[in-house]
């Protein structure tokens, strides 16, 4: 497994600009985003309880996910009346073009502080990076089931998401193999490969100028608990991706 490429915190700004993406160690979050991995963690008992995606076109079985939205202006976030997920075929060939609806997350996770911080926090990065302006918020809470076989987080492959800036946090890898993260250069061949394995790490990524993906897991041992957690938030300008767009 490659160690992830780690951005200071006093550099991500300048990273985002240079390179379309950084990756941060949980012990840079408080001085980048305003929130501890610590606090962050508080929240990893609600992975626990998310929901069968029904809309895996792939035949699989192995995700399970919750979905808000949210929108940032200033200090102020709030959260939008639940709605559909949805992206053009452009940015997923695979599940593009079909409203998702996903249960929504609960309100144990987004009533509280260090999520209201958390949101704002990435918020202020994207100003950083374009501008300050009112940001369309979508998070995905993740897992991704192996303990039956293969587990895909990206079965759409390499790909974008249509929004200004895209943040993939860790929440727990347990009994599994693969798993690795692949950012590349969207018109061209550069490319960064590493490994997620710290809870609370974040990639974060200018979405307009990378690619990204994450390869399948497989459990270590058959037959035991096997599954990678994450937390995917994306932020938009100028409104939610929507079907009548």
């Amino acid at each position: 497994m490659f160690e992830p490429p780690w951005t200071p915190a006093a550099g991500l700004a300048t990273a985002l600009r240079e390179h379309g993406h950084a990756v941060l160690h949980p012990n840079d979050l408080g001085a980048a985003l305003g929130c501890q991995a610590d606090e962050l963690a508080a929240l990893q008992p609600s992975w626990h309880s998310l929901a069968p995606d029904g809309y895996l076109r792939d035949g699989g079985r192995y995700r399970f996910r919750r979905h808000g939205s949210f929108v940032a202006e200033g200090d102020q976030l709030t959260q939008a009346p639940h709605r559909a997920h949805w992206q053009p075929v452009d940015y997923n060939a695979l599940h593009g073009g079909i409203e998702r609806w996903f249960v929504p997350l609960l309100p144990e996770v987004t009533a509280t502080d260090v999520w209201r911080r958390l949101l704002l926090g990435l918020a202020k990065v994207t100003n950083q990076l374009h501008g300050t302006r009112p940001w369309f918020i979508e998070a995905h809470q993740f897992r991704i089931d192996a303990s039956e076989g293969i587990g895909r987080p990206t079965p759409e492959g390499a790909h974008r998401d249509g929004v200004d800036l895209v943040a993939v946090f860790l929440v727990e890898r347990r009994g599994i193999k693969g798993g690795e993260s692949r950012v590349f250069e969207a018109h061209g061949p550069s490319g960064q490969r590493f490994t997620l394995t710290l809870p609370w790490t974040v990639v974060l990524l200018d979405d307009a100028r990378v690619i990204h993906e994450t390869t399948p897991i497989q459990p270590l041992q058959p037959g035991e608990p096997a599954w990678r957690d994450t937390l995917v938030v994306t932020l938009r300008r100028g409104g939610f991706q929507d079907a009548g767009a």
